[in-house]
């Protein structure tokens, strides 16, 4: 079926993306703002390469690593204020591209799970020595990193999730199912109108800064270049995996200190674009899901960050970091000081 559809694909393919900016299937092309490391390793019977940044504390090393998981719509380069103010700040910041994404493989079949991605970071964090790390991740990292610390909590020292998706279960409240083909035919459409349409809306709350068109770029090239249908693929065997294993279930299992930091005003909802009208409605309320998942999340702190989107990381990059490094900082520390709001754990 996959070779059936590249190959219908490719008439339609090159009209749509000859204007637009192509990266290399593996983001040849695209610069990252620190030097990019693979690791190999065999999984399911392929050979993959995960890129990686492995970036070292610039002063006053606190012994720490902490390990930056992006979203489905980001990459790696996307943590770059992030990574710098986390070096500045003593830690040791290491942030793969998971495979299926960005500077990693693609793999024309793979049998996606939050458990395999999971797997595959140990074995990178086991290759470079890093044995306890604290996890940051956002959107879909956001899930990952829920999986991570539900499967590995001795080598967990903090996880805090930054506006992640699945804190509800969407196929339990009515959204449609997508076939993998239909989400195929789908992804291979994307363009750069689109990304920056729907981000704009969706993830920023309708502001929208010149900055964000790099990323833009990022995403929109590594569709329209060579690996046109490889990325389609594999972005719609992602979204299948992301539909159909919430980890929102599992919350009460963790067993890890957890901070929440959550952009209020977000809106994002995978399938909401097909729900109907009354499911619609009920979908993507962050104001009331942060606060639904704090309560039910053993040792949580919930940081909010009133009338911001998706990615407060990168919509007020200077409140986002004072309020992390405090978070990592232990419990004790309080966001109230810098604007946002921290609420205390329900009873």
């Amino acid at each position: 079926m996959y070779r059936l559809l590249l190959a219908a694909a490719l008439a339609t393919a090159g009209s749509a993306t000859a204007t637009a900016a192509a990266y290399g299937p593996e983001l040849q092309g695209f610069r990252y703002p620190y030097p990019l490391q693979q690791f190999r390793f065999n999984s399911q019977g392929q050979t993959m390469k995960m890129a990686y940044m492995d970036v070292k504390p610039k002063a006053n090393a606190n012994g720490q690593a902490i390990v930056l998981l992006h979203g489905k719509n980001f990459c790696g380069a996307t943590w770059e204020r992030s990574i710098a103010a986390l070096a500045a700040a003593g830690w040791r910041v290491i942030v793969p591209d998971q495979i299926g994404f960005c500077a990693s493989t693609k793999p024309p079949h793979y049998q996606y799970s939050f458990q395999q991605l999971s797997e595959n970071t140990m074995a990178l964090l086991k290759k470079i020595g890093a044995t306890k790390v604290a996890l940051l991740g956002h959107s879909t990292g956001g899930m990952l990193a829920t999986r991570m610390a539900l499967m590995n909590p001795q080598s967990v020292s903090h996880l805090v999730m930054v506006n992640p998706i699945g804190l509800e279960d969407w196929k339990a409240l009515g959204v449609p199912y997508r076939s993998v083909d239909q989400w195929f035919e789908r992804e291979l459409k994307l363009t750069a109108d689109g990304v920056r349409t729907y981000e704009k809306n969706t993830y920023y709350m309708g502001r929208w800064k010149p900055e964000y068109e790099k990323w833009v770029d990022m995403l929109a090239g590594l569709n329209a270049g060579p690996g046109h249908q490889i990325v389609a693929w594999n972005s719609a065997l992602i979204y299948d995996m992301i539909y159909t294993q919430p980890v929102v279930h599992e919350f009460p299992n963790l067993k890890v200190p957890v901070t929440l930091m959550i952009g209020d005003g977000d809106t994002t909802a995978i399938g909401s674009d097909i729900a109907p009208p009354e499911v619609k409605a009920k979908l993507g309320n962050y104001k009331v899901l942060g606060k639904e998942a704090a309560r039910r999340i053993p040792q949580a702190q919930l940081v909010e960050f009133p009338n911001m989107g998706h990615a407060p990381q990168m919509e007020d990059p200077e409140q986002f970091h004072k309020a992390l490094l405090q978070a990592l900082d232990g419990p004790k520390s309080k966001a109230t000081e810098h604007g946002a709001k921290a609420d205390d754990k329900a009873p």
